[in-house]
């Protein structure tokens, strides 16, 4: 098994970001995802995002090339774990979803592949017991966009080796990300403090405090946020942002309950950009 071989399972935005990084970072890197017309919308983001950076200047054309040539897909998980020391699950944030992913990995890769998650917020030691290689379990929590994004945080689960969690903080250097170790807790340390603001955001939207672009504006003005709260759902997704609330209103009270509003968004089929309407309109440029 070498040492430069990496894994992603699943081929949405964030797995196409980790894919994207990893390649960037020298690895040979398989992108896997059961949909192919999802792998090949993959590919094209990714060469498209690839070819702005070049245009930008933040990587050479060689490199660029260099990288692509290292990326390759997949609809086969066998295939895309085979000889992979890091193999980083990036499927929806869905424990039961999650679940079927890591036993299914745990039993395809070699006994000493290290399996990471990109949750957000759900339970490393979870996801672990479902494995029988706890100690090489831990939590890669990226962040979106994930080319831009330079935090990585590590989520130390509660078998989780130290060398697990120093070969992740090392493949995440490569990346070239700056990280930081979280003892597992729900929402770790972003997740659970974004969850707070975004969600009384939405409760001030509700009670008619202000216009969701004041809001943004307020919290990137007077904060110093590099986003609004309402700009930040729409990009995570409002199903997304919904999802980890419910899963920390059931782990740490009340306090994060999630605003009525938010639940409505998401009935009404609002999840932000993806689907072309969230708290804005990206399709008529109205919010």
């Amino acid at each position: 098994m070498g040492a430069d071989r990496l894994a992603v399972v699943g081929a949405g935005i964030m797995g196409r970001g980790i894919a994207q990084v990893a390649a960037l970072g020298g690895y040979k890197t398989v992108l896997q995802d059961i949909d192919a017309g999802q792998l090949q919308a993959a590919l094209a983001d990714i060469r498209a995002s690839v070819a702005r950076s070049v245009q930008r200047g933040g990587v050479a054309e060689a490199e660029a090339q260099q990288a692509l040539a290292k990326l390759t897909t997949t609809t086969v998980l066998g295939e895309a774990t085979h000889g992979a020391h890091v193999v980083i699950e990036a499927v929806p944030e869905h424990i039961h979803l999650k679940l079927e992913v890591l036993e299914e990995l745990d039993r395809l890769c070699a006994p000493e592949t290290i399996l990471a998650s990109n949750t957000s917020s759900l339970s490393i030691t979870e996801m672990a017991a479902v494995t029988q290689r706890g100690p090489l379990v831990v939590g890669m929590h990226f962040f979106n966009p994930v080319p831009r994004m330079r935090l990585l945080e590590i989520v130390r689960g509660l078998e989780t080796s130290a060398d697990t969690v120093a070969t992740a903080e090392q493949v995440g250097q490569r990346l070239g990300k700056e990280t930081v170790v979280v003892r597992e807790s729900p929402g770790f340390v972003t997740s659970r403090i974004n969850a707070l603001i975004g969600n009384e955001a939405f409760r001030m939207l509700e009670e008619g405090v202000a216009t969701a672009k004041d809001i943004d504006k307020a919290l990137k003005l007077g904060l110093n946020h590099p986003m609004g709260p309402f700009e930040l759902v729409d990009l995570v997704g409002l199903d997304t942002r919904l999802s980890i609330l419910e899963y920390l209103h059931r782990t740490l009270g009340d306090r994060f309950r999630p605003s009525p509003l938010l639940v409505q968004y998401v009935k009404g089929g609002r999840l932000g950009r993806k689907t072309g309407r969230g708290v804005y309109d990206y399709g008529s440029g109205q919010d």
